[in-house]
């Protein structure tokens, strides 16, 4: 398949890093790299051979796509410049940001036939993608993200910063609208949250309860999943995946790790089995810029995309909206 131009804008640490997997990925020519700090983008470009664009509109001309790594307040403008151009975008997350921007770069996308994919990278965690073969049907999901503070990324609430993460997968995992929305947050070290705790409840009957925290002395980054007959457990900072099961004996489809016991009450005799389903060795940030190039090329839509973007956010900006309900009413 042809090779996709695509150059990167904003080369930050997130962003350098985007510029170096596609100068890695074989279906990827890296035109160049744009930033509005000139000397960072020439270092950038030297590090990993390619050009640092001057000007936002010459890299836009020379390129089919473009990969927004900007701050957060940056991704309208730029995602619009580049859908404006023809250019298909890959965006940073949280995809915009307001909502209403989110909605305007989802409707020009689509009635100009162009791919928008967002950066949430969790869903191609190596965790995650090794419990692609079971059937998922969670009623009950408990998450933690918890980092020490860092000022990269302080500028905006730890719900769209870190807890975002968590709720675009969730959403990806229940299929369900969102029923209600309860949350409390408190802003301890910047102007913004720090660390936050949101309980949502889903039409189909599944909760979730998602904590998210910058200002941890330890760093956690994992989620808990609890159905009908089993319990899964997830670790992204460790790509691993856990699951326990109950199966009928002798069911062909049992693949234990370990055999934990028999349950004989009843007329069906079951099994509890212990899993741990193998783990693909993946870069999911490669990946995930991987998939947004065959997208293109194939002419299919992306993994993530701009409509899951918008409920991402939606969601995180009445996680937001509640937190400011409670601390109004706390003063």
């Amino acid at each position: 398949m042809t090779k996709i131009p695509i150059g990167v804008v904003g080369v930050g640490h997130l962003g350098s890093l985007h510029a170096k997997m596609l100068s890695e990925t074989a279906t990827a020519t890296l035109v160049g790299v744009y930033d509005s700090d000139r000397a960072k983008a020439r270092q950038v470009a030297s590090e990993i051979g390619t050009k640092a664009f001057d000007a936002l509109d010459e890299l836009l001309k020379n390129v089919q796509a473009v990969n927004v790594v900007t701050t957060t307040k940056g991704h309208f403008d730029v995602a619009m410049k580049a859908l404006e151009a023809g250019l298909h975008v890959f965006v940073e997350k949280p995809i915009t940001e307001t909502i209403q921007q989110a909605k305007i770069l989802a409707e020009k996308s689509n009635s100009d036939g162009l791919k928008i994919q967002v950066g949430h990278i969790e869903r191609f965690n190596p965790a995650v993608l090794a419990i692609e073969p079971y059937r998922l049907r969670p009623l009950f999901i408990e998450s933690h993200r918890l980092a020490q503070f860092n000022p990269r990324g302080s500028d905006v609430a730890v719900v769209l910063d870190l807890m975002i993460h968590d709720i675009d997968l969730i959403l990806s995992l229940v299929q369900s609208p969102v029923e209600r929305i309860d949350a409390n947050g408190v802003a301890v070290v910047s102007d913004s949250v720090d660390i936050a705790n949101a309980r949502l409840q889903f039409q189909n009957g599944c909760v979730a309860n998602v904590t998210a925290s910058r200002i941890s002395q330890n760093k956690m980054r994992k989620m808990r999943m609890f159905q009908q007959d089993a319990y899964i457990s997830l670790d992204f900072a460790q790509g691993l995946a856990e699951v326990f099961r109950l199966l009928d004996e002798g069911d062909p489809n049992a693949k234990p790790t370990m055999m934990l016991g028999k349950i004989e009450q009843g007329t069906r005799k079951r099994v509890i089995v212990y899993e741990q389903p193998e783990v693909k060795e993946v870069n999911s940030l490669k990946y995930e810029l991987e998939l947004f190039l065959q997208s293109i090329q194939k002419n299919t839509e992306p993994p993530v995309t701009a409509k899951d973007g918008l409920q991402a956010l939606q969601v995180a900006d009445e996680i937001l909206r509640k937190i400011e309900s409670q601390t109004m009413k706390m003063n």
